[in-house]
């Protein structure tokens, strides 16, 4: 986007991964070849027709992409939006996605929201989009049209029309807007996964500057920018920019492989790496969106994390995959099906769960009311369990840490003070509070803060300081190199794995 867009999540900036305010399409360089010298069949909307059928016809030589281009390109738009909205006092253009100080805080950011002046004010941004059916449809980002009180589009043909947002999904940051009329060319999504090293073009509107077409190849698939719960991101290697937001990634035959949404910009312009939305995903998200205007997922209600080698070593476990379970929730699906604090999921309907992203791909993709197989390690021995999906329920706020703390005891071997919970104002009665975190001690070195509470170690709930080093001294005379903390903080509860070494 311009310095005008609007953008729900963070654009990347000279530092950031940038959320794009404009679509871009990538469509990578091509071996199929147009006829030569053809000219547009759409040179008015009543000549409308699905365009990816139309390059697929075309002759197969390696003459460029121009004959491709000019058959899809069409079905390309410009988003325009107006928001009436309070002025905020940080520097949108610089927020992130992630906690202050991350490694990855100061190169992600997404493009679309410009800094505002303190007050209310009328904003305006940019971004792409397209058309996925004739009748006006068309797929655009959803921190594009996020909150807009207005929305425009300008065709490929330079006709402008108003047009009505019929739904938005933030947790895969698309949406679905509808122009009323008739005839308009679009194109398809991909059936397809894209392998890496496809050529793929990039169609959008970054900076303003419309009707823009750019080339690369795929670099990576399954990218996790820790944008969401489902990212599943295509990597690219086609140039895009602020608002090319919305847009479409293309292959050869001139299918939608992905819609753009951000990139990785050290220095707030393209760098070869931006992310694209996978087909099948928006395939998915939208055909929801137009039946009933929102997205339901199905939910089995755990907190999850994926199992490291420490988590496995310390848990004797014979692979590194899987989900493990930090928390069931009460009453959901799942501790009403039996799932338990450190359980193992390792497949749902007998497909293997690869890590924590993965099963929440998997469940996410279901209705709610599905009945779904779950198999897990429970105690060290292989279980499954049967249970019906609940519905995602809205996104919770993490729950703030204890604001006071009293005196503790030291473990210093792994730099922590501790005292037990109900010591501890704020804390409630279970565990046992880090009160002080020793810096570049073990502890520090793995996520450890003030305020967190140690549940568990070596799978024996702790109550006192004490408790925490008899579960050291016993994980290091049965022989492990690693032992299992169960912490709860602001982010949730989760597992830890600390070396024994010195402890």
């Amino acid at each position: 986007m311009n310095g005008n867009l609007l953008q729900p999540r963070r654009t990347l900036s000279a530092r950031r991964v940038a959320l794009l305010a404009t679509a871009i399409a990538g469509v990578g360089a091509a071996a199929l070849a147009l006829a030569p010298n053809a000219a547009s069949p759409f040179a008015t909307p009543a000549q409308a027709q699905n365009l990816t059928e139309k390059v697929q016809q075309l002759p197969q030589k390696p003459v460029g992409f121009a004959d491709i281009v000019e058959k899809v390109k069409p079905a390309v738009i410009s988003v325009r939006v107006k928001i009436d909205q309070p002025a905020n006092s940080s520097d949108s253009d610089d927020a992130s996605p992630f906690p202050p100080g991350s490694p990855f805080e100061k190169f992600f950011r997404q493009f679309g929201m410009p800094s505002m002046p303190n007050g209310h004010e009328i904003i305006t941004g940019q971004g792409s989009g397209f058309f996925i059916s004739s009748d006006g449809y068309a797929v655009t980002n959803n921190h594009v049209v996020q909150n807009a009180e207005n929305v425009q589009v300008t065709t490929d043909d330079g006709k402008t029309y108003k047009a009505k947002v019929i739904g938005t999904d933030p947790r895969t940051d698309l949406a679905l807007i509808k122009i009323d009329g008739k005839d308009f060319p679009y194109v398809k999504l991909a059936d397809a996964t894209p392998r890496v090293g496809d050529w793929v073009l990039a169609v959008g509107n970054p900076f303003g500057l419309g009707g823009t077409v750019t080339a690369g190849i795929v670099s990576a698939r399954g990218r996790d920018i820790g944008a969401g719960p489902y990212d599943d991101f295509i990597q690219i290697d086609a140039p895009v920019n602020k608002g090319n937001s919305g847009g479409p990634t293309f292959d050869v035959d001139g299918n939608v492989i992905g819609v753009n949404t951000a990139i990785f910009s050290p220095s707030g312009g393209s760098v070869g790496i931006a992310f694209a939305i996978p087909a099948d995903t928006v395939k998915s998200v939208i055909a929801q969106l137009r039946d009933k205007g929102s997205v339901t997922r199905g939910w089995i209600g755990v907190q999850i994390q994926s199992v490291t080698p420490d988590i496995a070593d310390s848990m004797g476990l014979k692979q590194v995959s899987g989900a493990l379970v930090s928390e069931p929730q009460k009453d959901s699906p799942a501790a009403e099906a039996g799932v338990a604090s450190g359980d193992v999921i390792t497949s749902v309907n007998d497909q293997p769960v690869k890590d924590a992203r993965d099963l929440a791909r998997k469940i996410g993709t279901m209705s709610p009311g599905t009945t779904v197989k779950i198999g897990m390690i429970h105690q060290g021995a292989d279980k499954a369990v049967t249970l019906t999906l609940g519905t995602l329920p809205a996104e919770k706020e993490a729950s703030n840490a204890p604001a006071h703390e009293e005196s503790g005891s030291e473990v210093p071997k792994l730099g922590l003070t501790l005292a037990p919970s109900s010591k501890v104002s704020g804390a409630g009665g279970n565990g046992v509070v880090v009160t002080a975190v020793a810096e570049g001690g073990v502890a520090a070195d793995h996520g450890f803060q003030v305020g967190d509470v140690i549940l568990d170690v070596g799978g024996k709930p702790v109550t006192t300081p004490a408790d925490v080093s008899k579960g050291l001294d016993e994980a290091r005379s049965s022989g492990k190199h690693t032992v299992l903390f169960r912490v709860k903080s602001s982010d949730g509860t989760k597992f830890v794995a600390l070396p024994l070494g010195n402890a």
